[in-house]
């Protein structure tokens, strides 16, 4: 049985459509939180859960990719990476929308006594038509050791 250490959410924003944030080829940050591991077994595990709701005004297959990385800045390790190619489904002119979860684990990191990690999203590739973030976004992740 795990012992549960610690969980953490970052909401970046809770609502639905208060925000209009274009998505582009770059890698974008949208959650970063940080956990207390101190006193962790040797199993030290964390499972984390994305979401990101996204809106487009064109019908077009855009692939999406989410990362979940552990840590900051250069040293930064990618620790989870999925594409989701699904079509946006609507009509020119008529939005549509569709919100992308994403759970995922990261199993024995290293111990420092805290942890960090960090969302982004990005469509690979550049494409022209350019779907939107609109909100909700967050990141949730919760710490458990033997």
């Amino acid at each position: 049985m795990g012992t549960f250490l610690d969980a953490q959410i970052s909401q970046n924003i809770s609502i639905s459509g208060w925000i209009s944030i274009p998505l582009s080829s770059t890698p974008a940050l949208f959650a970063t939180l940080g956990l207390t591991t101190g006193g962790a077994g040797p199993n030290l595990r964390v499972h984390f859960t994305a979401t990101i709701a996204i809106s487009s005004l064109v019908t077009a297959a855009v692939p999406i990719t989410i990362e979940i990385y552990r840590g900051v800045g250069p040293e930064r390790v990618l620790v989870y990476s999925a594409t989701e190619t699904s079509p946006v489904i609507g009509a020119l002119g008529v939005a549509s929308r569709r919100i992308i979860t994403v759970t995922g684990a990261d199993y024995r990191p290293p111990n420092p006594g805290s942890l960090v990690y960090q969302a982004f999203i990005s469509i690979p590739g550049g494409i022209v038509l350019i779907p939107t973030r609109t909100g909700p976004e967050s990141l949730n992740a919760a710490a458990y050791s033997d």
